[in-house]
């Protein structure tokens, strides 16, 4: 990952995971995935700067989970 993607009009998406009531809110970014990163926010705190992730990581996070 060599450039930061221009995240500024991202649609982000809340993981089906996250609680309703507005505690472990994870977002991403599917549509970014396409320029080989996965973004992923708190959206409690939109503001702060999205941890990055190359697919294969995120995939490999993604199947420990499942697991």
């Amino acid at each position: 990952m060599n450039a930061t993607p221009d995240l500024s009009k991202t649609v982000w998406t809340k993981s089906s995971y996250s609680n309703p009531d507005g505690g472990g809110c994870v977002e991403w970014a599917p549509a970014t995935a396409r320029t080989g990163v996965i973004p992923i926010r708190d959206s409690k705190r939109p503001e702060r700067t999205p941890l990055l992730f190359a697919p294969g990581t995120w995939a490999a996070f993604v199947a420990t989970l499942k697991s």
